[in-house]
């Protein structure tokens, strides 16, 4: 968790002094960084890592701590075959080991890391599922139906209130909290929904063959298209991609902010400082003081969205794809000086 958020109130401030300096001219891979960053590409779709080929249409991703070193899990946002792929690295940033943890399944385009380092694999296609999937591929993944059956996007963990938070890729979609009656197992629980009054309701029938989730309660808020979704410091971010619309619900205080537009994919660091995809193909880093500055472009990678933005534990990495379509995906780590 970030030990700082943004400021509570206030609009964002493009254009100040970025807490890395200006980006560089590219490298071989495309990606122009800060001084003292390094990137590379340790997966690309189609192609062997570690014995296992890479899968197409990378999407969203996390780390977990694996003893000295860590693992990067990232989606197949593809249709029958999508599931989810781990890369495992050892303590020298070496990839030790690559393997599948979830298979067969449709269309996993995001998802969201737990406090008991598992991984919610989201599918986006109609009657979409959640599956809860094991990163270090000793435990088969199992879905959670309790979670709703509908075009599920993304999942953040608040592990204050002890809720996880789902976007929905509808173009009146909603924004959800899952309520799990014993918190560390999401078997059972209480679907919620975010209503327009800012209260949250129960979905009567989450998983309902005829009436959908987002239509079952009246008052429920629409949202053109829920994205990204990351908790972080109180508040959870999510992003829509209709109107690419940056959010942010403060979970304190129940208000829902509308931070900017322009944005797909988000993730925050240790420090306090978001990260976030642009729809073109940048990244830029939002300070807790909400000044809005560049830290990566890539190029040579015209028509790519990037997806799956993920810090290392430690903060010391970050990992993101560029992905074109359902067929080329380069998957990158750039390295380097990060805010603690």
């Amino acid at each position: 968790m970030s030990h700082k958020t943004l400021l509570r109130t206030g609009p964002l401030l493009r254009g100040g002094i970025s807490p890395y300096g200006p980006l560089g001219l590219p490298g071989a891979d495309g990606l122009a960084l800060p001084s003292g960053f390094t990137g590379r590409v340790v997966a690309r779709s189609g192609h062997k890592v570690a014995g296992l080929t890479w899968h197409a249409a990378p999407d969203g991703g996390a780390c977990f701590p694996d003893g000295d070193g860590w693992i990067y899990v990232s989606n197949s946002e593809l249709p029958l075959l999508g599931g989810a792929s781990a890369l495992r690295f050892r303590a020298d940033g070496t990839v030790g080991d690559a393997y599948r943890i979830l298979s067969g399944t449709d269309l996993n385009c995001a998802g969201g890391a737990t406090p008991w380092h598992t991984w919610l694999s989201c599918e986006l296609g109609h009657r979409g599922r959640v599956f809860e999937c094991d990163p270090y591929g000793a435990r088969a993944a199992r879905p959670r139906l309790a979670m709703g059956r509908f075009k599920h996007e993304a999942a953040a963990c608040d592990p204050e209130r002890r809720v996880v938070y789902m976007t929905e890729d509808e173009p009146d979609g909603c924004f959800y909290r899952f309520r799990p009656s014993d918190w560390g197992d999401l078997t059972e629980g209480t679907l919620e929904v975010l209503c327009s009054s800012g209260h949250w309701q129960a979905v009567p029938s989450p998983a309902a063959l005829r009436t959908e989730a987002r239509h079952q309660v009246e008052d429920a808020r629409h949202f053109d298209g829920g994205d990204g979704c990351h908790y972080a410091g109180g508040v959870c971010y999510f992003t829509t991609k209709g109107d690419t619309g940056l959010w942010a619900y403060d979970a304190q205080t129940s208000a829902l902010e509308r931070l900017c537009e322009g944005v797909r994919a988000i993730t925050a660091a240790p420090s306090g400082d978001l990260y976030v995809a642009r729809e073109t193909t940048e990244v830029d880093v939002i300070t807790p003081d909400r000044a809005v500055t560049p830290f990566l472009r890539l190029e040579g990678h015209a028509g790519t969205e990037l997806t799956g933005l993920a810090f290392s534990p430690e903060g010391e990495r970050l990992y993101f794809s560029a992905r074109r379509g359902r067929t080329e995906g380069h998957t990158f780590e750039v390295s380097g000086p990060f805010r603690g």
